[in-house]
């Protein structure tokens, strides 16, 4: 008997024309990726009757609930759709704000080895995190709230995937950070976190969310910096307002930024623990800015 082996893991997506529900002779985009757990989860209804003989006679399974995460390495050209949607934006002229479009997928699990189909219809990306470490790749994840499930062994009629890419990935070496409109080049760790509040909405009669409420486009994050100054400090403790960019390059020469045109910090304490060098891990929330109309800019740039 086979067992399916991880690295026979194909993942797919195709954007819904209406919400809920794959389009026909579907052309899937095939997502490279590092991990993957988006699944079904059901909540329990119990019967709380009460009996003589203390037994439960009925229990059932309830509302339905499709939610995981896409983990992966930030590639050019990769995750523009994901991207896009998460930001509820419109890439324009190769440039990317936050704004009220919403988007939903299709993601499809395949299990190659023993020709296994696992569809979720209704995916919403609610989260985004980008994260930058030294010496390693720049990792990037999507967090999606979805409506339901199907398992099927086969494909769908007529569908189509496109050939996985082999574009290098954008690494921590290439990176530059401009923290206030100049360079630092004392930053060990950093975070770039959006999400986007999407709840799932049940009603009686149903089992599966209607189109889920969203909320506000919430970009925080972090940055852990050398101690070298009081300057990084004295930002968080005058409540003084600033802004991050970061700008990346693949081997190929294709870049990608990353702006927050304005945030304030909400923390900054330089703990000891030992005898090596401080750091200072420094939390940020961004802020609409008004000259880009958007607390989040991401630019593409093409060779």
């Amino acid at each position: 008997m086979a067992i399916a082996s991880g690295s026979r893991h194909r993942l797919a997506a195709i954007a819904e024309v209406t919400y809920g529900t794959t389009p026909t002779t579907p052309a899937f985009t095939t997502l490279r990726h590092n991990s993957c757990n988006i699944g079904l989860s059901k909540d329990a209804v119990e019967s709380e009757e009460i009996r003589g003989d203390r037994q439960i006679t009925c229990f059932r399974h309830g509302n339905k609930s499709v939610g995981g995460d896409i983990e992966g390495e930030l590639v050019y050209g990769e995750y523009d759709s994901l991207i896009e949607a998460a930001l509820c934006g419109t890439w324009s002229t190769d440039v990317l704000k936050a704004g009220t479009t919403r988007r939903s997928f299709t993601i499809e699990r395949t299990f190659q080895d023993i020709t296994q189909f696992m569809r979720y219809t209704g995916c919403e990306v609610n989260t985004m995190s980008i994260s930058i470490a030294p010496n390693s790749m720049i990792g990037v994840s999507f967090g999606f709230i979805g409506k339901d499930q199907s398992i099927a062994q086969t494909a769908i009629a007529s569908s189509t995937y496109s050939t996985l890419t082999d574009t290098c990935q954008f690494d921590s070496f290439t990176a530059t950070i401009n923290e206030g409109g100049s360079p630092i080049a004392l930053v060990t760790e950093m975070e770039v976190t959006l999400e986007n509040g999407i709840e799932p909405q049940f009603v009686v009669g149903s089992s599966t969310t209607l189109r889920p409420s969203i909320g506000r486009c919430n970009v925080t994050g972090s940055i852990t910096v050398y101690l070298e100054d009081q300057a990084m400090l004295t930002k968080f403790q005058n409540e003084t307002e600033s802004s991050l960019d970061i700008t990346m390059t693949d081997p190929d020469g294709n870049t990608f930024q990353i702006e927050i045109p304005k945030l304030k910090y909400n923390s900054g304490q330089p703990d000891v623990s030992g005898e090596g060098s401080v750091t200072v891990s420094m939390d940020f929330q961004a802020i609409y800015d008004s000259v880009d109309a958007s607390n989040i800019v991401i630019t593409r740039n093409p060779v």
